[in-house]
């Protein structure tokens, strides 16, 4: 991939860790983000130091933070190429009981999940059209189907629809858009009435990223599902 160059949100832990770890073996150059930065030192170290890794600070329910990055990336590195909006958040909600989070805790995930790859998305257009680049957003397989009390299932349908609005819009201009759906991944916020149940190595999430930015470009792969084996069809 030369320097090309990867941004990834929510690249501290779990599926954006793992894209990351692909992604630098790919010979992409890695923009890491995070709400804490220090979370990224010891990646950005492993993964090819300062010339290959750039670790940012990043809260993606903060537009100024996501256009600051951006625009900071494209100045400094010249291009941007693939932009994974991955960066989300999730608690167990239910309308009819006192189960789960208070609803006074449900705002923090509707921005991250919603507003963080919207804003994500329109920070980092600018330079993907410049570039005819790739803009990756992380769904789920529950933004699919009917999940009951699941205000997290809400936003990850919220996510699709993006997803498909955004490549609308950017038919003409090159950039390709991408959403992948996994099911249920081990990323260590898995509700324990879940944790038996079969489950994606985040790895596996990330391998599904990388085909999709690898096509050629006359290849726009609009969605990628991926479940673990034996998941149940409506989980």
């Amino acid at each position: 991939m030369g320097d090309s160059v990867f941004v990834i949100t929510g690249a501290s832990r779990g599926i954006g860790a793992a894209t990351a770890e692909l992604a630098a073996a790919a010979g992409y150059r890695l923009v890491l983000a995070s709400r804490r930065a220090e979370d990224l030192v010891n990646a950005g170290m492993r993964l090819g130091g300062p010339d290959r890794v750039w670790a940012a600070s990043c809260d993606v329910t903060s537009w100024h933070d996501l256009a600051f990055l951006m625009g900071r990336v494209e100045e400094e590195w010249g291009s941007i190429d693939v932009v994974f909006a991955n960066a989300g958040a999730s608690v167990v909600t239910s309308f009819t009981s006192d189960e789960g989070a208070p609803p006074a805790e449900w705002a923090d995930m509707v921005l991250t999940n919603v507003c963080g790859p919207a804003y994500t998305a329109k920070a980092a257009m600018p330079a993907l059209v410049r570039s005819r680049g790739h803009l990756v957003l992380t769904g789920s397989a529950a933004g699919r189907g009917v999940r009951p009390g699941n205000l997290y299932s809400a936003t990850k349908w919220a996510v699709t629809g993006l997803a498909q609005n955004i490549r609308a819009e950017c038919a003409d201009t090159g950039v390709r858009v991408t959403v992948v759906q996994p099911g249920l991944t081990d990323t260590g916020a898995i509700p324990a009435s879940r944790a038996t149940e079969p489950k994606l190595d985040p790895a596996d999430v990330g391998r599904a990223v990388l085909y999709a930015v690898s096509q050629p470009p006359s290849v726009d792969v609009n969605e990628v599902v991926v479940r673990p084996t034996g998941q149940g069809p409506y989980r």
